[in-house]
């Protein structure tokens, strides 16, 4: 069933038309990504379906007695709501109230219906309490609970700005509506949220359109894409991997019937300029197809956001962190040491509030550690970007004047600026991160927000530092300049520290993960999806542990005490203690370090796993480089033939390889099962 409707729309913004001639529809339970550049329209287009904004031309039909509910990017509470009245929108009920609710409500069930008790049950309904809300407040602390705020009476305001959010999706979520539209849901949530609002908007009942540019969630939550683009709509009936394929054929196809337009304009050409006269019907019809075919416009594609690699020589000495501590209200991490080498790729992942974004402004000399020391190297130049915009213009890049045009904004730090491809100017760079020249002397409060933080970040690059650091970079950027970000840090000299909550960018940009828990700071090798991977075989471990030992009786076990203090030396700082033993198998299946009792690898066969994934890097990067060399040396026969010969060994032996790398992937999984 049709239940929201968007027929043929307009919308215009001063010069900018971000919608023509647009349609959209959605049907009863679906769930819709909708995705596009920043500045196309996206969030417009939510705000219209909510009925804050209203059209140009067209017009937006419901199907009757629908329920509409709005998720902003910034929620906006009453002043002075505590948690509990936010997420509910009314004003609490108090202790004395409910009991005496609860009391009538026993009462009229049990069949006692004085003239009194009557008058009290109207006085309720007068007032128009709601009968439903206990048991909506009950439903409310459960899912604050989980998301991890159970102090219900704290006013929202003093919250931090991930905190916030969660009281906005809780509020958004009870609200029962037939249809849930979610701007940004994911931004300032941390990872184990994400995945918790993952899961529940798949089991979510009613529809739901949501703008984000984090891909997994899309990948996992939608079954249907809408994309903005040159102000139309395009829908796509697939999660976000879908919608790449479907995406690339419908360009194809676009591109095919331009082609086949321009050779039927030539042919029609020619015959005009024979000098064909519209004397007999036949002809002025072709001459009406040939115009017709003329003014068809051609298709247009996006720029793409390039740039070359920007950066600074760096000397030995880089970013070094000696003893370092931190603490406001309370301690964020204490006694942390590590050295940033060259090349480093770190990301810093946790719960909103452990301390990851004072731990980067501590490594760009914005705050000074409460105690240890921060040395930084003569040739270090640090890039910081900020999540978060500063209204004090001494904040030097993190201030952006809104009366400020976008190429002063940018020439402030530089008028040209030396890439691998040369000396570019601002302008050109600017054009090069998709804003056009009849774009860059706007002023800067007229841009999206999106369009802020792409500027910002462009200014940050053209800083040419060679340590930078991005403070939640995926907030608010479209998918397309991510993607581009993403290729910009593979050829980046210099360390890369990042934030994210954003688990596909960590995979894409990160080798190495520094997870702030309430124990301190771990140190873990991987990307983000391995981290996870380890994550759960640890809870798996320690539940185990917990059931074995439930099943145990006290007898000949020692006392529970001296227990507990064996658990807890047995797991060390960085796992989860727990009451009882744990054997030194548990302890290294917790740690992903333990061989399989049953299946493991031979030294060989161990040998091979170590090195195989480099082997057959390098073998693909060595049959590149021959059909480079293939390709440059066509007219040399010779020299062809042996380079043809070369790429065939080397193929054989990289079929080889994928042969031995499936073999022992399939034993890798047999031995992480056994594990289990």
């Amino acid at each position: 069933m049709n239940i929201l409707t968007l027929e043929n729309i307009e919308k215009n913004y001063s010069e900018r038309k971000l919608f023509d001639q647009a349609s959209f529809y959605l049907q009863e339970g679906e769930k819709v990504g909708i995705i596009g550049i920043n500045g196309t329209g996206k969030s417009t287009l939510l705000r219209m379906m909510a009925g804050e904004e209203e059209p140009d031309k067209g017009r937006v039909v419901y199907a009757n007695h629908v329920v509409v509910r709005m998720l902003p990017q910034q929620p906006v509470f009453a002043t002075g709501a505590t948690v509990i009245q936010a997420v509910l929108g009314t004003q609490a009920v108090s202790g004395d109230e409910k009991s005496h609710w609860e009391d009538l409500h026993t009462k009229h069930a049990d069949g006692v219906t004085s003239e009194a008790q009557n008058m009290d049950r109207f006085a309720l309904e007068a007032e128009h309490v709601d009968v439903d809300h206990f048991t909506r407040e009950a439903q409310a602390k459960q899912m604050l609970s989980e998301l991890g705020i159970t102090d219900f009476d704290v006013p929202v305001g003093t919250l931090s700005g991930g905190l916030k959010k969660r009281v906005a999706i809780v509020s958004a979520l009870l609200s029962e509506a037939d249809i849930l539209l979610m701007d940004e849901p994911t931004n300032h949530l941390d990872g184990q949220t994400s995945q918790w609002l993952e899961n529940y908007l798949k089991q979510y009942r009613g529809a739901v359109v949501l703008v984000t540019h984090d891909r997994y969630f899309l990948d996992s939550v939608v079954n249907r894409i809408v994309e903005i683009d040159k102000g139309q709509m395009y829908s796509y009936d697939a999660n976000y991997a879908g919608f790449l394929e479907l995406k690339a054929a419908r360009e194809d196809m676009e591109d095919a019937s331009e082609r086949k337009r321009q050779s039927i304009l030539r042919v029609e050409l020619e015959w005009v300029k024979r000098g064909a006269r519209a004397r007999t019907t036949k002809q002025k019809a072709r001459l009406e197809r040939y115009e017709e075919l003329k003014s068809r416009r051609a298709p247009i594609r996006d720029g793409s956001v390039e740039l070359s690699s920007i950066s600074s020589r760096m000397g030995r000495t880089t970013v070094e962190l000696h003893h370092v501590s931190k603490g406001y209200d309370r301690t964020l991490f204490s006694d942390f040491n590590y050295i940033f080498l060259k090349g480093d790729r770190i990301g810093f992942v946790g719960e909103n509030g452990c301390g990851k974004t004072t731990m980067m402004k501590l490594i760009a000399g914005i705050i000074k550690p409460d105690t240890g020391e921060v040395v930084v190297g003569q040739t270090v130049k640090i890039g910081y970007y900020s999540q978060e915009w500063e209204n004090d213009p001494s904040a030097g890049i993190a201030y952006m004047d809104p009366q400020a045009r976008v190429i002063d904004y940018i020439r402030d730090t530089a008028e040209y600026v030396r890439t691998k491809d040369g000396l570019v100017s601002a302008s050109s760079m600017l054009d090069k991160f998709l804003f056009p020249p009849q774009e860059q002397y706007a002023r800067i409060e007229k841009l999206s927000g999106g369009e802020k933080k792409r500027l910002n970040l462009l200014r940050v690059l053209m800083e040419a530092p060679n340590v930078l650091i991005l403070d939640e970079p995926t907030n608010d950027l479209d998918i397309q300049t991510l993607t581009i970000l993403e290729d910009y840090l593979d050829s980046f000299d210099g360390i890369v520290i990042v934030v994210s909550h954003d688990r596909y960018f960590l995979d894409r940009v990160t080798k190495r993960l520094f997870v702030f828990e309430p124990c301190g700071i771990r140190q873990f090798e991987g990307n983000y999806s391995d981290y996870a991977l380890v994550r759960e075989m640890e809870g798996a471990a320690v539940a185990s542990s917990a059931d074995a030992s439930a099943g145990k009786t006290g007898e000949g076990k020692g006392s529970k005490g001296s227990a507990a203090g064996n658990g807890q030396a047995a797991v060390g700082d960085d796992s989860v203690g727990v009451s009882e033993p744990v054997s030194k198998a548990e302890e290294r299946a917790r740690q992903g370090r333990a061989h399989a009792t049953k299946v493991k690898f031979t030294y060989k066969e161990q040998k091979d796993w170590d090195t195989i994934e480099d082997q057959i890097a390098a073998l693909e990067e060595k049959i590149g480089s021959l059909e480079g060399q293939i390709a440059a040396n066509a007219k040399d026969f010779v020299k062809l033939n042996e380079l043809m010969k070369e790429k065939e060994q080397a193929e054989a032996q990289l079929e080889e390889r994928m042969e031995r790398w499936m073999y022992l992937q399939e034993k890798y999984d047999e031995i992480t099962a056994s594990r289990e």
